[in-house]
């Protein structure tokens, strides 16, 4: 007979009020870091947890954090827990790799600055929330696709392969961040290495894509991936001097990332005609 905790276990696809309270706490540090970043990147040395060099890097992250704020507004107003479970465990990683790229730079940052002190409280505990979340919210999802439309398996394929691509570009750089000073096409440091590391592992999202068809839970990662790529792009503009043009890794990144993004753009585009042709109107608001 199953036992007791599993009986009063409900498949429900519940968000747990946890899980909204978490997010919402963690969007203000976001939109904060967001606003300092692509408002001042040259003056990270006097705004920020420590001086970021060259400013595209700082206009990345900064990118990073305003797809990460977009990610948990909605996550609040999530009605299904399987249309957000999938962008958790690559914020938990990124979070972990941030905390651990803190403890082995010490050092660089400063902390005479509150900027530090709310980093330091950020990647000191997110980790563990999100993670937390993530294996409480998780026992009450519901997994069956009867009702749901599907990725193709092909498409799935791909958008799989692409997160495998980016957990290895996470790893290269966090665990030999000299190695990808000596040969990327911007300035880094071995804390910025590692904070593009970081950054990269945010691709574990799309991994998850071997294991998962339903489009309602593509659909949110997918938005926040087009915020981030197209706040890419336009940092990279924006900073388009700190970029070395010798390097055939600055053409294959504004080649690859515009790609990308066209691709998702092409993907969301089409998988949602299939959404309104398939939902009748009714469900329609609650999909979304």
């Amino acid at each position: 007979m199953p036992s007791r905790a599993a009986v009063l276990v409900s498949h429900d696809d519940r968000v747990l009020r946890v899980t909204r309270a978490v997010s919402a706490v963690i969007i203000p540090f976001l939109v904060l870091a967001f606003i300092v970043l692509h408002g001042w990147p040259r003056k990270t040395g006097r705004l920020f947890a420590w001086p970021i060099d060259p400013p595209l890097t700082a206009l990345l992250l900064g990118s990073v954090y305003l797809g990460g704020a977009y990610f948990f507004a909605r996550a609040i107003r999530a009605h299904r827990w399987h249309t957000i479970k999938g962008g958790f465990p690559p914020v938990a990683t990124f979070a972990t790799l941030m905390g651990i790229a803190t403890v082995l730079h010490w050092g660089k940052f400063i902390h005479s600055n509150v900027a530090f002190w709310l980093w330091v409280a950020l990647y000191f505990t997110t980790p563990f929330l999100i993670a937390g979340v993530w294996l409480v919210n998780r026992r009450f999802e519901d997994r069956t696709t009867d009702a749901d439309v599907v990725v193709p398996d092909p498409m799935a394929r791909v958008i799989g392969a692409i997160g495998v691509l980016a957990v290895a570009m996470s790893l290269f750089l966090f665990l030999f961040p000299q190695a990808a000073i000596d040969i990327w096409p911007w300035p880094l440091t071995p804390l910025t290495a590692r904070v593009m590391g970081a950054i990269f592992a945010l691709g574990l999202a799309a991994v998850g894509a071997f294991g998962e068809r339903r489009w309602a839970a593509y659909r949110l990662l997918v938005q926040v991936e087009m915020v981030m790529l197209a706040l890419i792009l336009l940092s990279g503009v924006r900073a388009a001097g700190d970029w070395n043009p010798s390097n055939v890794l600055t053409w294959l990144f504004a080649g690859g990332f515009t790609g990308v993004l066209v691709a998702s753009v092409v993907l969301y585009t089409r998988m949602e005609r299939r959404l309104r042709d398939r939902t009748p109107a009714s469900r329609r608001e609650r999909v979304r």
